[in-house]
């Protein structure tokens, strides 16, 4: 499993904002995944995203390589945000818009 494990760590660390979801965003696979799209939808910038369901390798080893047990799981500059609820919360309160508006920004600095 450590291929997957390197995997993993290469698409966190490739994309500044990346998504494990059940689905794609245009076909969520569980309403979990659908609400964190929309929430990230809403910020008007593009994301990278992996359907944990077309890759059973990533499914089983993102949890203990994140420590967080379930999907999605929302990715940004490197750091595990959390799930769909903390996506909810922070898109309700303005902070996911900051934080994607900052990670967006600071990569076209570079």
């Amino acid at each position: 499993m450590s291929n997957t494990i390197e995997t993993i760590k290469e698409q966190i660390s490739s994309n500044d904002i990346l998504l494990y979801m059940k689905g794609n965003p245009r076909a969520p696979q569980c309403g979990f995944s659908s609400q964190a799209v929309q929430a990230l939808m809403s910020c008007g910038e593009r994301f990278a995203f992996v359907n944990i369901l077309d890759n059973p390798d990533i499914r089983s080893e993102l949890p203990k390589f994140a420590n967080w047990p379930t999907f999605p799981q929302l990715w940004v500059k490197g750091e595990l945000v959390g799930g769909c609820d903390i996506i909810v919360e922070m898109a309700s309160n303005g902070e996911l818009q900051t934080l994607i508006n900052e990670a967006v920004g600071s990569s076209s600095e570079e």
